[in-house]
């Protein structure tokens, strides 16, 4: 089993940058992509970028490519979730997944919420003046 814990939360201005980290620990952190999510009260959880198992690979939703990135250190079980010139629309309970993959496979990753093995707690992120 794969626990995760995020942390880096908290009230940014518009504009400014934050930096998230998800730390793994239990499981064999290097054959599980991780994906970042975010959930706005009332709204479904969304999907918003992805990382691959060996770190090669990354994907983002259209509206924070450009502005977020994603990397990891499989050494320390952590990955991280910089976030630039951030916007209002950005304030949501942010969540990083698990997703296992085959050993052959490192170098993936979806942002999809049914594949998703092992969930976070979450921490809030509050863009605002």
């Amino acid at each position: 089993q794969l626990q995760l814990a995020e942390s880096g939360g908290g009230l940014v201005q518009p504009g400014g940058s934050l930096r998230l980290s998800c730390e793994a620990s239990g499981g064999a952190f290097s054959y599980y992509s991780i994906t970042w999510f975010r959930q706005v009260p009332g709204k479904e959880r969304e999907a918003i970028s992805c990382i691959s198992s060996d770190g090669s690979f990354t994907k983002y939703e259209n509206s924070v490519k450009g502005r977020f990135a994603m990397s990891r250190d499989n050494a320390q079980k952590l990955v991280y979730l910089q976030m630039s010139s951030l916007k209002p629309e950005d304030t949501a309970v942010y969540y990083c997944a698990a997703d296992r993959w085959p050993e052959h496979i490192q170098s993936m990753c979806e942002m999809r919420f049914d594949v998703v093995d092992y969930w976070g707690k979450g921490t809030l992120v509050t863009v605002s003046s």
